[in-house]
């Protein structure tokens, strides 16, 4: 947790501090994301068009992976606060479509994984030398049900390794995916070469269905390959959950993101090559071509058996696949649940900030899918039905995030981003509408029925309104959930997600505000989301960039980063410039003495920028300090410190320690505002008495003192007599002077 200073404003001026422990690496994001997207075992049902997949894959990136890649940058580079896809579609369309996303995004996983077990069981042969046995156990595997069970211990025990935190499984998930992805894919391209310079043909250069760059063209099932090619480049946003685990998440998170896309496309393409070069396009099977050409290559050095290495090698990627799934889309329904929208029975935080109660209850769903799939008689027809009918969820998952990117390109234009999609609302128009379309096609392709579904389902129209019933099943749930949320006090006040922008500027819902106050300066000492808004901000708030760590000046109308900003500057904001300096500083000095906390509004330029010296004084600043009085606080007993434990959650507790430091700062700037005050009032009593005493004197010398100020000019009057009254009238020859002053 950084240490931050803040003026008055509530808002971060320049870090201090920062915690070097416990990120996420650069490194290991990257290896996060690509293990969620790619993989060697993705690539055999690809392989199966030759040179055409390169062409699948290229249209896959450019219309698909591409625009989810740069929308989810931008997005991330804007709003980093935790949430991930939950938060972007909130503040672009509001909490009931942001809370769907999420719930899609983690019932997906947890199918796509149940129905993955009975199949992926069928491959227990490779782990031994006997690779003839192995493909026909995977054609006729025995003691199916045993060997599942023991794959769902081993998921079991991957999920409890994920809820012990990301610090825990990141590291695995880095080297996992090094292990079991690049170092295959490495040697592999090697061995390649030596298995063409042997005299080994080119398999899919061979078949004129493969040979070409051109897919050929069969109808549907050509459009249903685009359509899954699209589907294999999803995910690439969902480790966005752990955005508060990476440092500087505004630059890291883009960075790794375009990195990802490159590696991922390099993984996908000369993989999928390298196994359609080796093996004949009529011998390819999903479940076991991936090791036939690891035993392929490994004979052209004379290590057959090489297969069975890599199938244990492959078991990192496969952890780390798992780890990551499981974690990811749990910690985003977490942090959102916690704030409001599950039951209290599904937010628990553990001492690791893991939500394990809801990891172990995806988890139970992956185990009973699994058991379905194994247990119905009809179970292609079942799984057929669900794949296609989560594929809509999946591509309407995204549909939300590109409508969500281009509203807030119009209600929120001025908030900086680290990463700006290029090309300003032509480009986002272009990138976000490429990517609608690629979803919404993939979206129309999942209703049409595929042509062997009458063997399994019966009629088109069946299937259609199978499918359309279990995609409105999964909305009505989710939906319902959110409405139950609305009627419910769920909030957990320790929780963890920042208030939505647009809630901390006082709006109803997401709307047009022209701030350039950015997301995480707004987020700084606000209470959790849920709560009421601590530190309310002016929609129209405008402030200097360059004050804050991080960003640059927006002088110019430019916003954060390069390029030029979309919109005119904003406004100054409307919020406490009729407040008056001593004003300020009474009220700050008010709740200093009753011991309360003082709350941090935006103040007048004038105050904020001596508030700014106090906090960082210049080097040429002489004027001593102001002393603030303190209470003696006497030293703990070591009965004390022994039974003085750690708090529980060390997160919050660091939080609750900023927030009294920035109260602290705001008190002392407070403070030392008054003292400057007493010094110039003083000041200037002084100078009053001394002009009076002045004044005085030159009476005095004028002869203007006392009665003779009253006395006309000439001789003094006598005396009066003794016993004479003091208030006698002058005699009537020597009248007075009306022209001379009074005496009063």
């Amino acid at each position: 947790m950084s240490l931050r200073k803040h003026g008055t404003d509530g808002t971060v001026a320049k870090q201090a501090t920062a915690r070097s422990t416990n990120y996420i690496s650069l490194a290991a994001l990257t290896m996060m994301n690509v293990t969620v997207v790619a993989g060697l075992a993705n690539d055999v049902q690809q392989s199966f068009y030759g040179l055409s997949s390169v062409t699948y894959f290229i249209i896959g990136a450019l219309v698909f992976f591409l625009p989810t890649g740069l929308v989810a940058a931008e997005l991330a580079g804007g709003w980093s606060e935790r949430g991930g896809i939950f938060r972007w579609v909130g503040e672009g369309i509001g909490p009931a479509w942001a809370f769907v996303c999420i719930f899609l995004l983690w019932f997906q996983t947890t199918f796509n994984f149940g129905v993955g077990v009975a199949s992926f069981s069928a491959t227990i042969g490779f782990f031994t030398p006997d690779f003839d046995w192995a493909v026909n156990f995977a054609q006729h595997p025995s003691n199916e049900l045993l060997i599942m069970c023991c794959w769902l211990g081993f998921y079991w025990f991957l999920c409890w390794l994920a809820t012990k935190g990301v610090k825990t499984f990141a590291p695995l998930t880095k080297y996992g995916v090094l292990v079991g992805t690049f170092i295959p894919l490495a040697v592999i391209i090697i061995l390649f070469f030596v298995y063409v310079g042997q005299g080994h043909p080119i398999e899919f250069m061979q078949d004129p269905n493969t040979n070409s760059l051109i897919p050929k063209w069969e109808g549907m099932n050509t459009l249903a390959l685009a359509a899954g090619v699209f589907f294999s480049f999803a995910g690439i946003d969902m480790n966005a959950a752990h955005i508060k685990e990476i440092k500087d998440p505004r630059k890291t998170y883009p960075l790794s993101i375009v990195i990802s896309m490159v590696l991922a496309l390099i993984i996908f393409m000369v993989g999928t090559l390298i196994i359609a070069a080796v093996i004949p396009n009529d011998q390819i099977n999903v479940l076991y071509t991936l090791y036939a050409t690891y035993k392929t290559l490994g004979s052209t050095i004379g290590i057959p058996w090489l297969y069975m290495v890599f199938v244990y090698m492959g078991l990192g990627a496969t952890i780390a696949n798992l780890v990551t799934n499981l974690a990811g889309p749990s910690v985003m329904l977490g942090n959102a649940g916690r704030s409001g929208f599950l039951p209290k029975f599904l937010q628990n935080s553990n001492k690791n900030g893991m939500p394990s109660r809801l990891m172990y209850v995806q988890l139970g769903g992956m185990t009973l899918v699994a058991f379905i799939v194994f247990l119905l008689p009809n179970i292609e027809g079942f799984v057929v039905l669900i794949t296609q009918a989560i594929t809509i969820l999946y591509m309407l998952y995204y549909v939300l995030m590109f409508i969500a990117f281009i509203r807030l390109k119009y209600t929120q234009p001025n908030r900086p981003r680290s990463f700006v999609v290029p090309g300003g609302k032509v480009g986002a128009w272009i990138v976000a509408g490429v990517g609608t379309a690629a979803s919404i096609f993939g979206i129309v392709l999942s209703i049409i029925p595929p042509a062997q579904i009458k063997a399994e389902i019966g009629s088109g129209t069946t299937y259609v309104i199978i499918v359309c019933a279990l995609t409105a099943i999964v909305l009505l749930v989710s939906f319902g959930i959110y409405a139950i949320s609305r009627k419910k006090n769920w909030v957990d006040p320790k929780n963890e997600m920042s208030p939505f922008t647009w809630e901390i500027e006082g709006l109803k819902k997401p709307g047009r505000v022209t701030s350039n106050v950015p997301a995480d300066v707004l987020a700084q000492g606000q209470d959790p989301m849920g709560l009421p808004i601590k530190h309310p901000w002016s929609p129209d708030a405008h402030v200097d960039l360059s004050q804050y760590a991080g960003y640059s000046s927006n002088k110019g109308g430019k916003r954060f980063g390069k390029g030029k900003g979309d919109g005119a500057p904003a406004p100054e904001p409307v919020v406490s410039h009729e407040a008056s300096k001593e004003a300020v500083i009474a009220t700050a000095a008010q709740k200093v003495e009753a011991g309360t906390a003082v709350t941090a509004t935006p103040v007048p330029e004038p105050l904020q920028e001596t508030v700014d010296a106090v906090a960082k004084p210049k080097e040429k600043d002489t004027q001593p300090a102001v002393a603030i009085p303190r209470r003696h606080v006497p030293a703990a007993t070591a009965e004390e410190v022994a039974a003085a434990t750690l708090p529980r959650d060390a997160l919050q507790a660091a939080k609750d320690a900023e927030a009294k430091a920035e109260e602290l700062a705001v008190a002392s700037a407070a403070l030392r505002q008054e003292a400057k005050a007493d010094e110039a009032l003083a000041k200037a009593r002084n100078a009053a008495k001394a002009a009076k005493a002045a004044a005085e004197d030159a009476r005095r010398a004028a002869g203007l003192d006392g009665s003779a100020s009253s006395a006309p000019e000439g001789p003094a009057p006598k005396s009066p007599a003794p016993g004479a009254s003091k208030d006698a009238t002058p005699s009537p020859d020597k009248p007075t002077d009306p022209s001379a002053p009074s005496a009063s």
